[in-house]
């Protein structure tokens, strides 16, 4: 099983837009990213997105290069400061590849909670409008691979 992480693209500082929409350099980012994606096969069974508008619209741009099966909605579980052993418990039953689009400090937990069983524990850089790789076999995770703008921007 695979599991896609991606943290959400640039947004616009707070002071500038409270509701935090991407940039159009974060919009232009995540959509070099979703194309490199679709070209490589990555293939997912559902995109999920926290409530945030940042998160939302990365997870849209994603939506429409894999066209996910099960479509892209918002979840529960993902903002900033949410706790990750519900989502951790929540991957150890999915059996189809999917993608979580999220923010930091989560997402680095999450996958120090899978990788390492240490949510406080840092295994991979996450960028803006990256994404992260993990796949799981024999129950165990690893990272696979991941894609940074900037990797996108050369391929």
């Amino acid at each position: 099983m695979k599991v896609y992480l991606v943290q959400h693209g640039e947004a616009e500082a707070k002071n500038v837009d409270p509701v935090r929409p991407l940039t159009a350099r974060g919009r232009a980012e995540v959509e070099r990213v979703a194309a490199v994606a679709a070209r490589l096969g990555v293939k997912v069974h559902q995109i999920r997105h926290s409530y945030k508008t940042r998160a939302e619209q990365t997870a849209a741009i994603l939506g429409e290069a894999l066209s996910p099966a099960a479509g892209v909605v918002p979840a529960t579980g993902l903002a900033p400061r949410d706790e990750v052993h519900s989502v951790a418990e929540m991957l150890a039953h999915e059996s189809e590849p999917l993608v979580l689009v999220g923010h930091m400090p989560f997402m680095a937990r999450l996958t120090g909670l899978l990788i390492a069983g240490d949510g406080d524990c840092p295994v991979v850089q996450f960028c803006q409008g990256g994404i992260v790789c993990l796949v799981r076999q024999e129950g165990r995770w690893s990272v696979d691979w991941a894609l940074t703008p900037a990797l996108a921007a050369v391929c």
